[in-house]
């Protein structure tokens, strides 16, 4: 179920799905168990504890491993426990590259717990190949990159930065506002891939999670250690609800594009808009790297208005458009990340313009998404 041959949508229903030889039973089952009896000392059918694996969450890695073209997945319990987890790869010392428009947790993570024990960060416009290549020191272990990114939709040229980096640098993308379905960052060189699974992937705003992708044996056996060893690991339900939400992340992400292209155009014309962001407009700085490294623009608008009241003011007055953090739900939401999802860069060199509004574009209806927006607006 597995053959590289078969395509995204087909993959999304049948990879590590395989029906329950048991019963028959089509759906992956929801392994709700802590341990495992086993038939003598260390002799056991592959499970012993769940922290350490359980089949729930075995078919969840091989879905996303197989989705983004590699050979091994790992989930964890959210997306910063993922990044965590990669992060603690590295020694006092090392050296980390970062895209300077990033998550704000990411940056939190980042600077705030990792850089105590002796971690160095540099915060770099990865559009900028020449900045990046100026950034590498022989202490860089890490080249760190969103793209697009969050909350500005910039995008990084993932072949360009993977061929620029050092043998030994770890070139790790999170594709969590492409997904999969639009991107396939193992395809154009990086090592490893990081999703939020909180968002495109469960789809339904009703699950949190993380997952990794990756293609070497030796980097999978240092990160599933880790997994084990720290203990970040998702419950059962939730590997079962991200396996459900995935069947049907291709049909998706077809109309979170689709419906997203359209708003972008309406906003790009609106009077009290000073500037759009989408990767689909061919107004963005970077529109031909994103036909070119994606294969649709995805869900994801982001807005700058005259000011951070008149911001505040729209988020406020939206029916539809639910005033709320995350990303990638089947509803439509919007936030102003200034003050929301990305507080924790305030004050700091990446510290997000407060007239931005961000707005995650559903699979309602555009007709009533625009109205949605026209009304809130003025």
């Amino acid at each position: 179920m597995t053959d590289p041959d078969y395509h995204l949508d087909t993959l999304a229903i049948h990879a590590g799905q395989e029906p329950d030889p048991t019963t028959g039973a089509i759906m992956t089952p929801i392994y709700q168990t802590s341990t495992y009896v086993q038939s003598a000392p260390a002799e056991h059918k592959g499970y012993d504890y769940s922290r350490s694996g359980n089949p729930t969450r075995t078919a969840l890695e091989e879905l996303i491993a197989a989705l983004e073209k590699g050979r091994y997945g790992l989930a964890f319990a959210s997306g910063l426990a993922a990044i965590d987890t990669v992060i603690r790869l590295l020694n006092p010392g090392d050296h980390v590259i970062v895209g300077n428009d990033v998550y704000g947790g990411t940056y939190r993570l980042y600077e705030r717990v990792f850089a105590r024990f002796g971690v160095k960060f540099s915060w770099v416009d990865l559009t900028n190949l020449d900045n990046v290549r100026g950034a590498f020191t022989p202490q860089t272990k890490l080249l760190w990159l969103e793209t697009p990114t969050n909350p500005l939709l910039a995008l990084a040229d993932i072949a360009a930065l993977a061929k620029s980096a050092p043998q030994e640098v770890l070139v790790a993308v999170d594709n969590t506002f492409a997904s999969p379905a639009l991107q396939q960052p193992l395809t154009m060189g990086a090592d490893i891939v990081m999703h939020s699974s909180t968002k495109y992937l469960g789809g339904h705003s009703d699950v949190v999670g993380g997952l990794l992708a990756l293609n070497d044996e030796k980097l999978y056996n240092d990160l599933k250690f880790l997994q084990n060893a720290v203990g970040a690991v998702p419950a059962p339900m939730d590997c079962f609800l991200v396996l459900r939400g995935i069947k049907t992340l291709g049909i998706r992400m077809e109309r979170h594009s689709q419906n997203a292209l359209q708003i972008a155009r309406f906003l790009e014309d609106h009077p009290a808009v000073k500037k759009v962001m989408y990767p689909g407009l061919e107004s963005h700085p970077q529109h031909e790297l994103a036909k070119r490294q994606m294969s649709d623009f995805g869900g994801m608008v982001s807005i700058i208005l005259e000011n951070e009241e008149a911001a505040k003011r729209m988020v406020m007055q939206t029916k539809l458009f639910a005033l709320a953090e995350s990303l990638g739900g089947v509803e439509s939401l919007i936030e102003h990340p200034y003050s929301m999802t990305h507080a924790s860069t305030a004050a700091s060199p990446i510290s997000v313009d407060p007239a931005l509004v961000r707005l995650s574009v559903g699979i309602e209806h555009v007709d009533d998404l625009i109205a949605d927006l026209q009304r809130a607006l003025g």
